[in-house]
C-alpha cells in the first residue's frame, strides 16, 4: 500500500505550481498517505517528497501504515507541517476556515490549491474498485436477508437497525451512511428519516443503505411493495425502472455528466412525472459517500474510466410514497461495471 500512496502523491506533485502543498482535510491524507484520523494533515512538495503529521494517539498508526514517510508528531499539525515548509506553499482553502487562515499564514505565502486531491480521487485503482466491490457485495446479501422482516406491524425503524446489523455481521467495518427506509407516504420524503411507522399492506418501501469496507462506501436503493400493489404504483415504478436502465447505459466513459442525468430525466418527464424528480442522478463514490464527479443537469465534467458513480433516479408524489431504484456502478470502456446486484424487478412482499 505504501507504494499506491507514494504515486498518489507523486500525481499530485506533478500538478503543484508552488513548492508545496499543505493538505489538512482529513480523507485527503487518508488517500495520500493511508492514514485515518481525527488529527493529521501531510505537507507534499513539488519534488515529491513528503511529510506526515499527527498527534500521539496515532503515531504508532502512522508508522505502521506510512512507514515510508517521515512523521512529525505534534498536537498542531497544520503549524508543525507550515514550519517545515519555506516560505510559499498551497493550502485547501474549501478546508481552512477563515479564523483558521489568520492564525496559520500570517508569515507565509499561501494560495489555495483547489479540489485538486478530490479531482484526483475520481479515477480509482483497481484495488479501490475491489473494496468497493466487496462492500457493494455485502449490501446486496444484507438486503437478501432483510426481507424476511418486511411484512406489516414492522416498523421502518426495525428494518433500517437490521439492515445496519446485518452488514456489520457480513463483514462491513462499518455503514456508509444512515440508513434510509420510507415506507407508504413517507417514501415521497427522498431522505426520510426512519421512525415508527408500521410497514401496512398496499406500501412502497424504499431503502437507501450501503457497507463500507477499507474506507469505501457502497450505495443502492432498492423499493419493494407490501401485499398489494396498485396500478399508479407499477406505472411509476416501471418509470423510475426504465429511467434508471438509460442512465446506466449512458454512463461511459467522455460522457457529459449532465447528458448522463438527462438520460434518466427525460424517460420520466415524457412519463408526465417531470417536475417529481426533485434531485440529481448520482453522484461519485469512495472514500466519502457523496464525492466528484455529481450528475445533475445543472453540472459541469465529463466521466472518465475507473469512475464509480451512482444512478438513483426516483419518482416522489405527495401523499402516496415514492419510487427510488440506486445501483452503484463503474464507467468503464467495455461498459458500465453494476457493483450492487440485487434484481431491480418490483418485489411483492
Amino acid at each position: 500500500m505504501p507504494q499506491i500512496h507514494q504515486q498518489r502523491r507523486a500525481a499530485l506533485a506533478a500538478r503543484l505550481k508552488v513548492p508545496a502543498a499543505l493538505i489538512t482535510r482529513l480523507v485527503n491524507v487518508r488517500y495520500l498517505t493511508g492514514l485515518a484520523s481525527s488529527n493529521a494533515a501531510v505537507l507534499v512538495r513539488a519534488d515529491g517528497t513528503a511529510i506526515l503529521a499527527t498527534d500521539g494517539r496515532y503515531a504508532g498508526t502512522a508508522a505502521a501504515v506510512a512507514p515510508d514517510l517521515e512523521t512529525v508528531v505534534a498536537p498542531r499539525v497544520a503549524e508543525a507541517l507550515i514550519e517545515r515548509a519555506g516560505g510559499e506553499l498551497a493550502f485547501e482553502a474549501h478546508d481552512i476556515t477563515v479564523e483558521e487562515h489568520a492564525r496559520l499564514f500570517a508569515d507565509v505565502r499561501a494560495t489555495p490549491l483547489g479540489r485538486v486531491v478530490e479531482e484526483l480521487r475520481e479515477v480509482k485503482d483497481e484495488a479501490e474498485i475491489e473494496l468497493l466491490r466487496r462492500a457493494c457485495a455485502i449490501t446486496d446479501r444484507a438486503f437478501a436477508l432483510v426481507l424476511n422482516l418486511l411484512e406489516p406491524g414492522v416498523t421502518e425503524r426495525r428494518v433500517a437497525v437490521a439492515l445496519e446489523r446485518h452488514m456489520i455481521d457480513l463483514g462491513a467495518d462499518g455503514i456508509a451512511f444512515p440508513s434510509i427506509v420510507a415506507s407508504g407516504p413517507n417514501g415521497a420524503v427522498p431522505h426520510h428519516v426512519p421512525g415508527d411507522r408500521f410497514l401496512a399492506d398496499g406500501d412502497l418501501v424504499t431503502m437507501d443503505f450501503g457497507a463500507q469496507v477499507g474506507g469505501y462506501h457502497a450505495d443502492m436503493t432498492r423499493t419493494v411493495a407490501i401485499g398489494s400493489v396498485s396500478a399508479w404504483q407499477r406505472e411509476v415504478y416501471g418509470l423510475v425502472a426504465e429511467a434508471q436502465r438509460a442512465a446506466v447505459a449512458a454512463a461511459v466513459p467522455g460522457a457529459d455528466v449532465a447528458e448522463v442525468d438527462a438520460a434518466a430525466r427525460t424517460v420520466i418527464a415524457a412519463g408526465g412525472h417531470g417536475a417529481d424528480f426533485s434531485h440529481g442522478l448520482g453522484h461519485g463514490v469512495g472514500l466519502e459517500i457523496h464525492e466528484a464527479p455529481m450528475l445533475g443537469p445543472s453540472r459541469t465534467g465529463k466521466l472518465g474510466d475507473r469512475v464509480p458513480v451512482t444512478a438513483e433516479p426516483g419518482v416522489y408524489l405527495a401523499g402516496r410514497g415514492g419510487v427510488r431504484i440506486e445501483d452503484t456502478l463503474v464507467v468503464r470502456s467495455g461498459g458500465p461495471e453494476l457493483l450492487t446486484q440485487t434484481t431491480k424487478e418490483l418485489l411483492v412482499l
